[in-house]
């Protein structure tokens, strides 16, 4: 299953240049898609936080997708990624709701 390592590992390098983006980010970033970006007292330091927020989260989803490279195809062992991505996931939203009361 390395194949499917490797298309987990381009979104995880997908996520991580989320990160980068939202680092040199002049204005506020966006984090929903098709949502304004809000307005925070200091753009710089919500950007930074956006993306150390976008770079964890990427860490943890390529961490996730260790699994694929020893299962074999089929194995019930594929739960623990997908279950995962949905803990992280949950995680990301909330985590980013703190940042977002903060930088307000």
């Amino acid at each position: 299953m390395v194949i499917g390592f490797v298309i987990w590992s381009v979104i995880a390098v997908m996520f991580i240049g989320i990160s980068i983006w939202a680092w040199n980010a002049k204005e506020a970033v966006g984090f929903f898609a098709g949502i304004k970006p809000p307005e925070v007292k200091d753009g710089k330091r919500y950007n930074h936080s956006v993306s150390i927020l976008w770079l964890v989260y990427a860490l943890l989803f390529e961490g996730l997708g260790v699994p694929f490279l020893f299962l074999k195809q089929n194995s019930a062992g594929f739960v623990i990624p997908y279950l995962g991505v949905i803990v992280i996931t949950i995680g990301l939203v909330v985590a980013y709701s703190i940042i977002l009361e903060k930088n307000r």
